[in-house]
């Protein structure tokens, strides 16, 4: 992957309620990380675009910190261009529509409505970029139920290049955990992966990204 540009997002995305509260998810950022470095390692340069997690920086690559789903996504456009994408973090569905300029005080009363507003649609943004488009753009699919089925309508609606879709139901562990069980949607087909550590699924992702692009050339 010498002289390629990749980008990469990686963890959970915060969207704050008032100063002191956030919606937000159990990503740990750990499969995300674990790309950016075997890119790297493979030569690539790497933007990691990330969201707030406990891990420490993969070596060689160039690290963009962001809080929200906005942020990231302006993270991301800024990066471009990238001959890669891979949209690893799991970003907010959704945020408040207003936030509160003040902690939001608890009055004994009913508990306040939070409004939600969607969130930018940052795979999606990446594979309808036009000329800034990255020639590969792969998103995750991180699924509790019908993992195969959501992830190929996913890699559809988004117009994405493929698609890893993941089980991240509480009885999976992936969510913080070490391992990882996933499948590979293309176009071409669908590959199931055996289960591998986080660190093995991102090599073999790497590898996989290596090979398609060299036999685009």
């Amino acid at each position: 992957l010498a002289g390629r540009h990749a980008l990469v997002t990686s963890g959970p995305t915060r969207e704050a309620i008032d100063p002191v509260r956030y919606i937000a998810n159990r990503s740990s950022g750990r499969q995300g990380h674990a790309i950016a470095a075997a890119l790297a390692a493979l030569g690539a340069r790497v933007t990691l675009v990330s969201g707030p997690v406990h891990l420490p920086d993969p070596p060689g690559v160039s690290m963009r910190r962001v809080e929200s789903a906005r942020d990231m996504l302006a993270a991301c456009e800024a990066a471009l261009p990238a001959d890669i994408a891979v949209c690893a973090a799991a970003v907010a569905d959704w945020r408040v529509a207003k936030v509160a300029p003040g902690k939001i005080k608890k009055t004994g009363g009913r508990p306040p409505a939070l409004e939600l507003a969607e969130n930018p649609d940052i795979l999606a943004t990446l594979s309808a970029a036009g000329n800034a488009r990255p020639r590969l753009v792969i998103g995750f699919a991180a699924e509790t139920d019908d993992v195969v089925d959501n992830a190929v309508a996913k890699r559809r609606k988004k117009n994405c290049d493929w698609i890893v879709a993941n089980d991240v139901s509480p009885a999976s562990g992936t969510f913080g955990g070490d391992r990882n069980t996933v499948h590979l949607v293309t176009e071409s087909g669908i590959e199931a992966w055996p289960p591998l550590s986080k660190d093995e699924v991102a090599m073999r992702l790497a590898r996989r990204i290596g090979e398609h692009l060299a036999a685009a050339r």
